[in-house]
């Protein structure tokens, strides 16, 4: 029997997300920015008990590039997306799982025994969220598995992958080989940056990986945190960033490098290798603070909209206004989710 064909393939740190409300307190007691993303230290140990014991948690499924995949298979037709990482044979994961189902995403994890799946405190406080993740069994993901009976037909299959920022704390090694694979056949590989620390911290990770991606992802505060990172004199300036980003080196010089950088309820910028000099500006339809009721996960609903329109071959203007259109539709829910009954999106 063959391997199912799926057009895209991502992989990142499933997560089960634990969400809570006016979290002022938290931010100041675990000294917590209002609109960042890290992973826990020692001194965030108590946290996750905290949030169950002293506050009403709403859990969700988490994980950025499970968040991205979901989206992407809520805006296509059924079976043209798949994605892995490391889970536990737990509560948790089962979660995941039936959040995917909802969306129509399948999944290929690495299932390790005993061990606990990922958690990412989720700290709302106005529309900011504040995330703190513990990764868990996620980082033991290995990639003997990308190669394993289940997984290598469809790698081999897709034409398009994803992959989150996050992942590369751990997993550089299978990044790599699923963007040098994609590189080398032609397939498009898809990078989002995650949050600022990995500009920050994992720069050298992500200069190995960088030669290999066609279209990078990101915000304004990672894009500030590359400039940052990486000596660019004005790290204020996103087309100047987006550009310096899209000629970079690339191994697989017959498709230009694309970059997208959000700004929330800001324009999103666009700029190509081809075109350096030309950015395009995406103005975003705002929504009235009545109409928000969370915004975590909305970075993560752009990707998949936009993942979701390059899949289904549509321009890149195209493709960024169906990321903006599944994110405005998630920041109306409660976390990273799509509304129920589907809304069409492309």
């Amino acid at each position: 029997m063959s391997a199912p064909t799926y057009s895209l393939f991502c992989m990142g740190n499933p997560l089960l997300d634990m969400q809570v409300r006016n979290g002022e307190k938290l931010l100041e007691k675990y000294s917590l920015k209002a609109n960042d993303a890290i992973l826990a230290e020692e001194k965030h140990a108590a946290l996750y008990d905290e949030l169950v014991a002293e506050h009403q948690v709403t859990y969700v499924a988490g994980g950025a590039a499970q968040n991205a995949a979901r989206g992407a298979a809520y805006v296509l037709p059924k079976g043209s997306v798949v994605y892995t990482g490391a889970v536990g044979d737990d509560d948790l994961a089962e979660q995941l799982k039936a959040a995917n189902k909802r969306e129509g995403l399948d999944q290929v994890y690495l299932v390790k025994k005993g061990e606990k799946t990922g958690a990412c405190g989720v700290i709302i406080t106005g529309h900011h969220r504040s995330l703190v993740t513990t990764l868990r069994v996620a980082e033991k993901f290995e990639k003997s598995h990308l190669s394993s009976p289940e997984v290598a037909p469809l790698i081999e299959n897709a034409k398009y992958f994803y992959v989150e920022g996050y992942f590369l704390t751990h997993g550089v090694e299978s990044a790599l080989e699923l963007s040098s694979k994609a590189s080398a056949a032609g397939k498009t590989f898809v990078l989002n940056i995650s949050a600022p620390f990995i500009a920050q911290f994992f720069s050298a990770q992500l200069q190995q990986i960088l030669p290999y991606v066609d279209i990078v992802i990101g915000n304004e505060a990672e894009a500030e945190a590359w400039a940052s990172a990486n000596g660019y004199a004005d790290p204020k300036d996103l087309p100047g960033i987006a550009r310096t980003i899209a000629l970079l080196p690339k191994v697989n010089a017959s498709r230009s490098r694309v970059v997208v950088f959000t700004q929330g309820a800001e324009h999103t910028v666009l700029v190509t290798a081809d075109k350096p000099a030309e950015p395009k500006i995406f103005p975003v339809n705002v929504l009235t603070d009545d109409q928000i009721v969370d915004t975590n996960g909305a970075g993560d609903a752009f990707a998949g909209g936009f993942l979701g329109g390059i899949v289904a071959g549509k321009s890149l203007d195209d493709a960024v206004l169906a990321g903006h259109a599944l994110a405005r539709a998630c920041v109306q829910e409660v976390g990273p989710q799509y509304p129920q009954p589907k809304i069409t999106i492309l």
